[in-house]
């Protein structure tokens, strides 16, 4: 059993306008006790001139994107791929993300090593290997080179209806939360273009069946109005990126009750660093295409009233960029909303009530940071500034 108290602090509960004063008490890692005056524990907090929000939740990771050259991450050894993850989720869990969705990878090896506490990590919920057509965004083979796609930790390329039902169930089987497929074409893969909807209905159909059987649901890669409306009419619940998002298909989101999860912060770090990450030429041109729309789509999802989440997609040394993903969002819907994109709704997204809100009963994972994040927004996304992170009610080491 475990005891702390957070004392004197101004809390965002995840979706309330105006923060409130007063302490919290955590017991066993839940939150016990919001208020003025609350039970004091041994471990004491002083959060006076400080906020505390809901452990920030990511729900578009991807632990094993060691490059944005997709052979390398699916041709690379599971173990290394393991290594490598287990780093980028610790220093994740150090910004401040305490709960991440991994929408292609993962695999019940990483999974028991996070929850047996053999590693630092966020909590870790993951799809598996997405779900990719040949010649789609998960297929990274060049048109000129005859290979073999072997490992494919990441992607899996699998095409027709009866070969698709027996991939969800095997991710379902393997502990998958959801499942990833992709429905457009992408900015790094190398002989798709972005707009085409990718899978025939029947194939998607099939994904989603297969997935709700399960009581589980589907997050598609989707970038144009196009494919946008060929997942929904579908079964897809999760829209991922969404960039070249219309009025008319966000209105259609909003029927369907879908999700937009944009990511807006790969395709800023892509165009800043490409040099550094070595961007294709390909893959330069398409995120010019996808760049500046972005923000849009996310202000024309707020307006038909789609809930919009938040997601990085960050690959490779990009991962460092994650906390600008808040600052860009934040641009394009003001900093209320996104604080509820990266808690709350994103919590209702992966159907965890017990996250993204302060709350009696509700999980103590918690950032504090120094002053009013909703008047001084910055402290969300400032690198070197004072973050401290709390995970079931145990603060996390900073320098681990």
């Amino acid at each position: 059993m475990t005891a702390l108290t957070i004392t004197d602090a101004l809390i965002f509960d995840g979706w309330s306008a105006e923060l409130r004063e007063g302490s919290l008490h955590v017991h066993d890692g839940v939150i016990t006790e919001i208020g003025d005056r609350v039970t004091r524990a041994e471990r004491v907090i002083e959060a006076r001139g400080r906020t505390v929000l809901p452990g920030l939740i990511d729900a578009h990771f991807h632990a094993y994107g060691i490059s944005l050259n997709s052979l390398e991450f699916d041709g690379a050894p599971l173990s290394y791929l393991a290594l490598a993850g287990a780093r980028r989720l610790g220093r994740a869990l150090r910004r401040g993300f305490t709960t991440v969705r991994d929408v292609a990878g993962g695999d019940p090896g990483l999974a028991k090593a996070i929850a047996t506490g053999l590693i630092a990590a966020p909590r870790y919920l993951y799809t598996g290997p997405a779900l990719s057509q040949t010649g789609g965004h998960g297929d990274g083979r060049p048109a000129d080179l005859e290979i073999c796609l072997c490992a494919q930790h990441m992607n899996e390329v699998v095409d027709g209806v009866d070969p698709l039902r027996v991939a969800v169930r095997e991710r379902f089987r393997r502990g998958a939360h959801a499942i990833k497929i992709m429905t457009s074409g992408g900015v790094v893969s190398p002989t798709d273009p972005i707009r085409q909807p990718q899978y025939s209905p029947e194939e998607i159909q099939a994904v989603t069946g297969e997935a709700a059987r399960r009581g589980g649901y589907v997050a598609a890669h989707s970038y144009s109005p196009e494919s946008i409306r060929h997942s929904l009419v579908n079964g897809v619940r999760s829209i991922e990126h969404g960039n070249l998002l219309d009025e008319p298909t966000a209105e259609l989101m909003a029927q369907y009750n879908a999700y937009l999860v944009p990511t807006l912060a790969t395709y800023d770090a892509m165009n800043r660093r490409a040099d550094e990450v070595g961007l294709s030429a390909v893959g330069r041109g398409k995120n010019q295409e996808v760049l500046h729309a972005g923000q849009h789509a996310v202000e024309l999802a707020h307006r038909a009233g789609v809930p919009v989440g938040f997601g990085t997609d960050l690959m490779g040394d990009l991962e460092d960029d994650q906390l600008s993903g808040l600052r860009l969002q934040t641009e394009a819907a003001g900093a209320l909303a996104c604080l509820r994109s990266a808690t709350s709704v994103n919590a209702s997204l992966i159907n965890r009530a017990d996250l993204g809100r302060i709350e009696i009963g509700a999980r103590a994972d918690l950032l504090i940071v120094p002053g009013n994040p909703l008047e001084t927004p910055e402290v969300l996304w400032d690198v070197d500034g004072p973050r401290q992170v709390v995970q079931s009610g145990v603060p996390v080491e900073q320098n681990a």
